[in-house]
């Protein structure tokens, strides 16, 4: 195998250490079964059947999914067992839903009446079943029921129809009041004879924690296998387990204090740091860690160099740590993994290509 050559690079393009991705999910797949927690990994992140098999191949019990789009994917690169975490609304998508129900154990989410019955006219009308679980908004704001007995009186609708087999809770982030909060739904559900067969909860900020109380009996996480800014800032992959690089050249340096970058916002998420510590900037230089990517245009890359003691030159490549993989990954038709400095190959990002 060929040396990776940051040189030879065309730039701006994904760069992935395997070793470090196989280092990152041995680590999570070893959390989850010292804790006797059933492990979903979350594919929205790599977007590559390759690593959602090594995810699978350490003992996760299957993937999770956010759009129809990724999971037609992940079906047909052979995974069996999928669950979307998206409400699926709409004709044409819950009937691609129904043909994926045929093919593999298939679950799904719904936080309304017009999702449950959507669902179950779709998912009957092929003759087609899949497991569903509440989505329960425990204190994040986004999708969910917004109370334990809407929780319960959704789960009865579901158990009741066609298609659709009542399979648990689901909640995103598990938040302080979360384990309270499941408690409660589950106690109602239970009590009107409804089994909950699983409570699926996520992501990479919360993975490593208690997971609030113990109701929390499946986990789902993404960014962990890449790692990046944000989980960094809060302790969850350290820098050197980080696997995800852009790599960009210098391609001007207008002033002393300035350096352009042939990578800009279509090149690099927007997405802001987050942390404790109010990071800025739209990446970590790597070779040049005084470095700030201050402001994105389309093409270009705005770098403060202004702190750096040597600053990089016109034609220099360097290393971007992302602020946010899964965003930064969705930027690019094509990754490039190596194993420490050998290259391997070039992957397409498959799932990319179905957005819906």
């Amino acid at each position: 195998m060929p040396t990776l050559k940051t040189s030879d690079l065309d730039t701006p393009l994904i760069t992935v250490d395997l070793d470090r991705v196989e280092s990152n999910v041995r680590r999570m797949q070893e959390s989850c079964d010292d804790r006797g927690l059933a492990f979903r990994p979350h594919i929205k992140t790599h977007k590559l059947p390759q690593i959602a098999r090594m995810q699978l191949d350490a003992g996760a019990v299957g993937i999770a999914c956010q759009k129809v789009g990724e999971a037609e994917v992940m079906a047909e690169a052979g995974i069996a067992d999928i669950m979307i975490t998206f409400p699926i609304i709409g004709e044409s998508k819950v009937r691609r839903l129904a043909g994926l129900a045929k093919a593999v154990s298939l679950s799904t989410v719904a936080d309304s009446d017009a999702g449950v019955h959507g669902l179950s006219a779709g998912l009957a009308a092929e003759g087609a079943t899949a497991g569903l679980l509440v989505e329960c908004d425990t204190g994040f704001g986004r999708t969910g029921v917004q109370t334990p007995e809407q929780a319960a009186e959704l789960a009865q609708l579901a158990d009741g129809l066609p298609g659709l087999r009542f399979a648990g809770l689901m909640t995103y982030p598990t938040l302080a009041g979360t384990a309270e909060w499941i408690a409660r739904a589950r106690g109602l559900i239970e009590g009107r004879g409804l089994a909950v067969g699983r409570v699926s909860g996520g992501g990479t900020p919360t993975a490593f924690a208690g997971l609030e109380g113990g109701q929390v009996t499946e986990l789902r996480a993404g960014t962990y296998v890449y790692g990046d800014r944000a989980c960094m800032a809060n302790d969850t992959v350290p820098l050197e387990a980080c696997a995800l690089l852009v790599r960009a050249t210098v391609v001007s340096r207008p002033t002393a204090g300035r350096a352009i970058l042939d990578a800009g916002s279509k090149a690099l998420t927007s997405d802001p740091p987050g942390g404790a510590e109010r990071l800025t900037g739209y990446g970590m230089l790597l070779e040049h860690p005084q470095a700030e990517i201050y402001r994105l245009s389309e093409e270009h890359g705005h770098v403060d160099v202004s702190r750096c003691p040597a600053p990089p030159e016109i034609g220099d490549v360097v290393s971007i740590l992302p602020n946010h993989a899964c965003a930064t990954v969705n930027l690019y038709d094509t990754v490039l993994v190596h194993r420490g400095p050998t290259r391997v190959e070039v992957w397409p990002v498959a799932a990319r290509g179905r957005m819906a």
